[in-house]
């Protein structure tokens, strides 16, 4: 059975100009515009609101952001650049595919815990953003691959984008349990992790097993 990654390359958009700025009146901009997307779930917000969501003058706003209008994208792009590099940094060298994928939807679903301006941004924008699109995907597709050519996930190779959208569609869904507060994150992400592997095909006790197991921490991003 053979897969083509090339086929469904996910990958982070170039907008990302300003990744990981050294600059911290930029990432106090661009943190401002995260919190009044997610609470507002619009695409767009005004000099005005972002400069008084972010503490500043409106010429720091100006001076700061060559295309206020692309605003959106940028923060979107970013968002899923640096979660898609931090998934990657905490995957362990020696880890399975299996171990993987639990490990990789429990981050986003902590994550929605400890950031919930993060997490509802994410939720807001998922299916409507195309950079917003491959924030899932990204980290997880190839995970996908290999364990298929494993033999530990069982899927045919024209199934594979059906299984990125099973994933995203499932993870989102325990996210938003957490930010409703309806479960807590371990509990959704034990029942996420543990689902998704047993609809590829991992056998029952294995996939509870990886599901349980100690998440270790989300690492920063490498430069």
């Amino acid at each position: 059975m053979v897969f083509k990654l090339a086929r469904f390359h996910f990958s982070g958009c170039a907008l990302v100009a300003a990744s990981y700025s050294d600059s911290p009146v930029l990432r106090r901009i661009h943190q401002a515009a995260l919190r009044l997307f997610a609470e507002t779930g619009a695409t767009h917000v005004s000099i005005s609101e972002l400069a008084q969501a972010a503490g500043v003058a409106r010429g720091t706003i100006y001076n700061n952001l060559t295309a206020p209008e692309a605003l959106f994208e940028v923060i979107a792009s970013e968002l899923g650049d640096e979660m898609h590099q931090r998934v990657l940094a905490s995957f362990g060298a020696d880890e399975q595919p299996a171990q993987r994928l639990a490990n990789g939807v429990r981050f986003f679903i902590r994550r929605t815990h400890d950031e919930p301006d993060w997490g509802r941004f994410l939720c807001r924008f998922a299916f409507s953003s195309e950079s917003m699109r491959t924030t899932l995907n990204s980290p997880l597709a190839q995970e996908i691959l290999s364990g298929s050519e494993a033999g530990c996930f069982h899927l045919q190779p024209q199934q594979l984008l059906s299984a990125m959208a099973l994933i995203a569609g499932t993870v989102l869904s325990s996210m938003l349990l957490v930010r409703e507060g309806l479960r807590t994150w371990r509990d959704a992400g034990a029942d996420c992790a543990e689902l998704l592997l047993r609809a590829l095909g991992v056998p029952a006790d294995e996939a509870r097993r990886l599901a349980l197991s100690e998440l270790p921490p989300l690492l920063p991003a490498t430069a």
